[in-house]
């Protein structure tokens, strides 16, 4: 099946940012990329800003998925490892927003709002999820312990790629989710009953 011009112009634009960084990407580059004339891309989107945009809310719509824990179930540490991995497999592909968040968000003030929606939304899930252990007798920790760990999960979550990236200057696409996970599950691992830490330390190791 032949891919819309429309589409094309998103995922090339998404490759672009990813690797040379969006501030460095123009339109006319994008237009380069895909051997299309400017004229044409504009035709679908009038500036840089509209494809950042859209790009936006794709991202967006994975993570409202993915955030909305449900607080009425018994999560099992199984089901936070696929969380973690679907989470930071969502924030590496759309990674040009992380890469220099501040100056992104500065440029697109439109998305300043929604993106620390975002951020809430990340560390109410990891409430609730730590919540969930705590009911089920598989973590004691104190509310203000519980508070200072969600702070640093999301903290982590958030600054993970751009910690990659300081590591690999030199390949972009090198982006270890597996450590990211393996670090996630390691903050967590003190504050769970023997047993379940035995469980987690395992379940870390396989994300190396």
């Amino acid at each position: 099946m032949k891919v819309k011009t429309r589409d094309r112009i998103l995922d090339t634009s998404l490759t672009l940012f990813n690797v040379v960084g969006e501030p460095n990407v123009t339109t006319l580059l994008i237009s380069d990329e895909l051997d299309i004339s400017p004229g044409n891309l504009y035709y679908h989107f009038k500036s840089k800003g509209d494809i950042v945009g859209e790009l936006f809310e794709h991202y967006e719509a994975e993570m409202l998925d993915l955030l909305a824990v449900p607080e009425d179930v018994d999560v099992s540490l199984e089901q936070i490892g696929i969380f973690l991995h679907l989470t930071f497999e969502a924030i590496a592909r759309y990674r040009f927003l992380y890469q220099d968040l501040v100056n992104v968000l500065s440029r697109y003030d439109n998305l300043q709002r929604r993106f620390r929606n975002i951020l809430r939304l990340k560390r109410k899930a990891f409430t609730t999820l730590c919540n969930s252990l705590r009911s089920q007798g598989l973590m004691s920790i104190s509310d203000h312990e519980l508070d200072a760990l969600c702070e640093q999960l999301t903290l982590t979550l958030s600054y993970w790629v751009s910690f990659e990236l300081l590591s690999h200057l030199n390949n972009k696409d090198n982006v270890d989710l597996g450590r990211g996970v393996f670090q996630m599950i390691n903050l967590v691992s003190p504050y769970l009953a023997e047993d379940t830490r035995m469980q987690a330390n395992l379940m870390a190791e396989e994300y190396l």
